[in-house]
């Protein structure tokens, strides 16, 4: 072996050694490693995800309506919550309503359900500037077929939660 080649070696031994633990500086992922949650997974209290699957980020409505049940006002106390405590997080409550209807009523309906999601979360005391609302009507449906089923999971008002600014 020449002398080139051990030198580019013992360099390219030295680069891998130093990517061997590239968060060994990074206090918050060694606490979330003590309480067993890897950062940004669904076991992270402060990760979207954990909110996605732990809290809850969907409510369901009646059909025909936008107030609020009780099992979606238990749901919104728990995104209430989380968003509280996770401050650097913004959210846009999208209103979906099922395929009944017209486009227009149906736009008209998931922005009055996405508006009482707005409403109560504010009353909780989310600040209004983090949230945002849009309505999609029916032009995302979860599920698509002609029965009360899909219909069912269709008239919903989701939660999605991100970083930043919600402009």
């Amino acid at each position: 072996m020449t002398f080139l080649s051990k030198a580019l070696l013992v360099v390219a031994g030295l680069a891998l050694a130093a990517c061997s633990s590239p968060d060994r500086f990074d206090e918050s992922a060694s606490a979330n490693a003590a309480n067993g949650a890897i950062a940004g997974t669904a076991q992270d209290p402060t990760s979207p995800l954990y909110f996605q699957q732990a809290v809850g980020d969907r409510v369901l409505f009646e059909v025909d309506q936008s107030n609020l049940t009780p099992t979606a006002t238990a749901t919104l106390d728990g995104q209430a919550e989380w968003l509280m405590r996770n401050a650097d997080y913004n959210a846009v409550i999208e209103g979906h309503a099922d395929e009944q209807g017209t486009r227009e009523y149906n736009v008209a309906l998931g922005a009055r359900r996405a508006n009482s999601v707005q409403e109560y979360l504010i009353t909780r005391g989310v600040a209004a500037s983090r949230l945002k609302v849009v309505s999609y009507g029916k032009e995302r449906p979860i599920e698509i077929c002609s029965e009360e089923a899909c219909y069912a999971k269709n008239r919903r008002a989701v939660t999605v939660i991100s970083a930043g600014p919600t402009s």
